[in-house]
């Protein structure tokens, strides 16, 4: 197990640095047993509050949904989606200042059964090989946002829930990554941000099999 991080990391302004930083760093919930089911942080996108419209708290829109971004940084940040999903945020920043690290994808590191279990695949489905004891199938386990909160246990409930000192949901030190182990691209699933867009906010290891896969539009 590493360290926490602390509540200084979550007070840096520099969204775009603290996602690469994010990379590599262990997201860690408690299960309902006192269980630690943990995966390496493996793709993140960054949110930059007001002047992002792919932000929810573009030109200053304050709701009770995303009033927790408004909070000191280091605070989860949960909301459903598409009517069948959480996605799993974390709150960066001094007060008032609404920006957040969507958590993409994780690889699975502790727990693996209970995630199995959670997203209801079965031993059949994830077959041994001899070269690792993760198993094929398993790239699927928390390859999205919706995937690993399902893995994870994460849903509304945990918005707001402190990542500093909270006992349900934390991140700590894992490992590290270097510049040109890092890829960056545009964010997934924004189209209507017009050119914000565009902007080079997501963040990924490179080569990594747990890495969500996008959605290529038909036609």
């Amino acid at each position: 197990m590493g360290d926490r991080l602390e509540q200084s990391w979550y007070q840096t302004e520099e969204t775009s640095a603290a996602a690469k930083e994010m990379l590599g760093k262990l997201l860690v919930v408690s299960d309902e047993n006192g269980e630690r089911v943990a995966g390496m942080i493996v793709e993140v996108e960054a949110y930059c509050g007001v002047t992002d419209r792919a932000a929810h708290s573009y030109g200053g829109r304050r709701t009770a949904r995303n009033e927790v971004t408004y909070g000191p940084g280091g605070h989860a940040y949960v909301f459903f989606i598409y009517g069948m999903y959480f996605q799993l945020n974390v709150v960066l920043g001094p007060v008032d200042h609404p920006h957040v690290l969507l958590i993409r994808a994780i690889e699975p590191v502790e727990g693996i059964e209970i995630m199995r279990d959670r997203r209801g695949m079965s031993e059949r489905e994830a077959v041994a090989t001899e070269s690792s004891r993760i198993r094929p199938k398993d790239t699927n386990l928390t390859s999205g946002p919706g995937k690993l909160c399902i893995a994870l246990g994460i849903d509304r409930s945990y918005n707001g829930d402190d990542l500093v000192e909270g006992s349900r949901v934390w991140i700590e030190d894992h490992r590290s990554f270097t510049e040109d182990e890092i890829a960056v691209g545009k964010r997934i699933g924004i189209d209507y941000a017009g050119e914000d867009a565009d902007l080079p906010w997501r963040f990924w290891v490179k080569g990594n099999q747990y890495v969500s896969k996008p959605r290529v539009p038909a036609g």
